[in-house]
């Protein structure tokens, strides 16, 4: 009986705090979203890194600790001290089952569940469903956003080259499209880290120190704590620049959100915490999410094999083809050459090498 501490079909579990060690007892199912706000670290959804509040169609739950028998596949332990596994479905039973359990569990968090929004889950790239988010904000922020990390043009592509690790421009662009527009702070921040530097790359690179110093206009309306919280991962960013200077970085047209969340995916070596901050410092709704499809701090690249057995690398050289030279692409008027045979499959690939991750078939 999971009220009185007795073990049995209902095993009464003790959630451990993971930062203080304080333990408190909780029912034998509680929703995971309670779970995660009381651990703070201590649990995560799917993988360890991904920031708290996931939400999905049906809430998952967590249950007492099973055998690998009786959980299955769609089973994901926690990290740290926590003992509790979140279970999203058992196998056998069904949807009309599951569905069942959320009014009580909307109840136990005291949601009313006829007034709960949609909960939604996206996998887009990084503009084409841009232009949605904007409307879909005003119907629901139950949304997790998963996204490529293979955008290898305009800032991202010059970030990839001279720092390393993954493609960041959609996922910023993402985390944008979702920040708040509420106060005027909200809206300064968010003009600070969707601002593009110019395409002279002097006035490019003096803008970029203006903004470094603290100097800019931009930062009109930024409290002191978002400010420096912003800056000194900017500053962070730069000084790892400086620290390689065999190559040479163009800031042309460069994104000021790009290199805050290359600094700070630097500084925590976890793209999953870059997220969490660059989300916290635009003040995404908490119930929105925005995940990589693949949570890494390598360099990847797209590619693809053709049905002629061809090996194509890079986004770019994918959807706008080439043949080596470096074009102005006009998206109205579509100039470029076809591919030479259709695609069978698409697929990560790391930068050294032709080792391929994660296939998806196209």
């Amino acid at each position: 009986n999971p009220r009185n501490g007795r073990k049995g079909k209902g095993e009464w579990r003790e959630h451990e705090d993971a930062r203080t060690g304080e333990r408190e007892g909780e029912s034998a199912r509680i929703p995971v979203a309670r779970c995660l706000m009381r651990c703070g670290r201590g649990c995560s959804f799917l993988r360890p890194g991904v920031h708290p509040m996931p939400l999905l169609a049906t809430p998952p739950y967590i249950t007492p600790r099973t055998s690998a028998a009786t959980a299955g596949p769609a089973t994901a332990t926690s990290s740290g001290t926590c003992s509790l596994r979140v279970r999203l479905r058992a196998p056998g039973r069904s949807a009309a089952s599951s569905s069942s359990r959320l009014p009580r569990a909307m109840a136990a968090t005291g949601a009313d569940a006829a007034a709960a929004p949609p909960s939604l889950l996206v996998f887009s790239g990084g503009t084409a469903f841009n232009g949605v988010v904007e409307e879909l904000k005003k119907v629901t922020t139950r949304v997790a956003h998963v996204l490529p990390v293979s955008d290898d043009g305009g800032s991202t592509a010059e970030i990839v080259r001279v720092l390393g690790g993954p493609a960041v421009g959609d996922i910023r662009s993402r985390c944008l499209r979702l920040s708040d527009e509420s106060t005027l702070e909200a809206l300064s921040v968010r003009r600070l880290l969707g601002h593009r530097l110019p395409l002279d790359p002097s006035e490019a690179k003096l803008e970029w120190y203006h903004i470094v110093e603290g100097e800019h206009s931009l930062w009109d309306g930024v409290s002191r704590p978002y400010r420096e919280t912003i800056r000194a991962f900017l500053v962070y960013f730069h000084n790892e620049i400086l620290r390689r200077p065999v190559e040479t970085f163009c800031f042309t047209n460069g994104s000021i959100g790009n290199f805050f969340f290359a600094g700070a995916r630097i500084f925590f070596q976890s793209l999953d915490a870059a997220i969490f901050l660059f989300s916290r410092v635009s003040q995404i709704p908490a119930e929105s999410l925005v995940l990589p499809v693949i949570s890494t701090n390598d360099r990847l690249t797209l590619g693809c094999e053709l049905w002629d057995g061809t090996i194509i690398r890079g986004q770019n050289e994918i959807s706008h083809p080439s043949n080596g030279r470096r074009e102005v692409v006009d998206k109205d008027c579509n100039s470029c050459s076809a591919l030479p045979s259709s695609i069978k499959r698409v697929f990560y690939m790391s930068s050294e090498g032709c080792n391929l991750l994660h296939e998806g078939v196209s």
